[in-house]
């Protein structure tokens, strides 16, 4: 077995064992906030009729237009809203992939429901736009009416030059043609002849706007819609308070109550700080605990170390360690004596003389009678004996210095 292996000496560096505490601690950080944060980092900017879209008929626009003019106005990602919220909900429906998302799901009160118009093709090149867009088929949209149990049905016209609104006559500019609902269940808000743009579900807050142009980001590029779509959300609201919610759970974008984002929110934040100021602790504890490893020793040692060792323990167990100061006083000056040559016939007081005459210690410049004073009784204490002790073992180290180099 190798002397390094045997000895005491640590088997990594100070350096090198903080900088894998270091990188554990940031890896383990990191593995947190990927966990928690992992679906806030996907990018939701890719075209399509959802509110996080700035394609041609995505509704990020009229989201940007709402909080341009300091509306209430966040996009909703959880599903526990649709079924209980307050305020005004905007769910912006799909022609694809929804109508059993839309079996489960029962409107409430303070609802506007946007039915879709158009079918997009998504440019691969750059996901947020669309290379075309062509008018989505009829059928589709019907089938979101029904499991809407909504007895309706799509139709669509020329746009006419004016449509009488409850804001007025107003020159409303939909793309192509005007997507209008036609129902008797329904109560008409603004309509044509033809059926209407936006109706009311008898005796409940739930509105339909059949034309997504008036509020769709190509839509808004009209003066006159954007007008429209802002006096329209304005009748919907009881109060200028009430927010504005866009869902985006219909169109996959739902989240979920995480309890690691839980953990750094309010009220939890104060909980988690102080966890995490108990984790840093702990770990700095540890880390400054624990040694070099021991080495493996007899089960019965031997020798003077031992001998020596057992000795300081009984004194120890026998709390007797500041009785001990005459005893180490008495040793020091014997062994002082042999070193420079003392005569043995010497008396304590002849000797004492003879040390003073030696010099002082140089740190603290007290003689040796004034450190014996000290050693001549117990001492007050276990540090009260160790302090009288290194000013004795000091004035002795310096006497025998100057002895060693002294040219005579």
């Amino acid at each position: 077995m190798s002397d390094n292996t045997q000895s005491g000496a640590a088997p990594f560096a100070v350096r090198t064992v903080a900088i894998l505490i270091a990188v554990a601690v940031f890896s383990f950080g990191a593995i947190m906030v990927l966990a928690g944060w992992s679906p806030e980092l996907r990018d939701r900017d890719r075209a399509g009729d959802h509110p996080f879209s700035t394609s041609a008929i995505g509704y990020n626009g009229f989201i940007r237009l709402l909080e341009a003019q300091g509306y209430p106005v966040e996009t909703s990602r959880f599903k526990s809203n649709l079924d209980g919220h307050y305020g005004l909900m905007v769910l912006t429906l799909s022609p694809r992939g929804m109508s059993k998302a839309l079996e489960d799901y029962e409107p409430q009160d303070g609802t506007l429901i946007v039915l879709p118009k158009w079918s997009g093709m998504v440019d691969w090149t750059n996901p947020s736009r669309l290379k075309d867009t062509d008018l989505a088929n009829e059928s589709s949209i019907d089938a979101l009416l029904d499991a809407l149990d909504i007895d309706a049905e799509i139709v669509r016209t020329d746009v006419p030059p004016r449509v009488s609104t409850p804001f007025g006559r107003m020159a409303l500019k939909p793309d192509l043609e005007m997507q209008l609902v036609r129902s008797d269940d329904l109560t008409p808000i603004v309509a044509t002849r033809n059926g209407a743009l936006l109706a009311q579900i008898p005796g409940r807050d739930i509105y339909i706007l059949a034309d997504p142009d008036m509020i769709n980001t190509f839509g808004l590029a009209e003066r006159e819609n954007a007008r429209f779509a802002m006096q329209m959300i304005n009748m919907m609201r009881y109060s200028d308070d009430e927010p504005i919610l866009f869902d985006a759970t219909l169109h996959g974008f739902n989240q979920s109550e995480n309890l690691l984002q839980m953990m750094f929110d309010i009220p939890f934040l104060a909980v988690t700080l102080v966890a995490l100021a108990a984790a840093l602790l702990l770990g700095w504890a540890a880390s400054i605990r624990f040694g070099p490893p021991a080495r493996e020793t007899r089960a019965i040692a031997l020798g003077k170390q031992a001998l020596a060792d057992n000795s300081a323990g009984l004194v120890s167990m026998a709390r007797r360690e500041t009785r001990m100061a005459p005893g180490y006083l008495s040793l020091i000056r014997r062994r002082l004596a042999r070193q420079i040559g003392a005569p043995r016939n010497l008396t304590e007081a002849q000797l004492s003389e003879l040390f003073d005459r030696l010099g002082p210690e140089e740190a603290s410049g007290k003689t040796f009678s004034q450190i014996e004073a000290g050693l001549r009784g117990p001492a007050a204490s276990r540090e009260d004996l160790m302090h009288k002790a290194r000013d004795l073992w000091r004035w002795r180290r310096d006497i025998l210095r100057r002895s060693m180099n002294d040219p005579s």
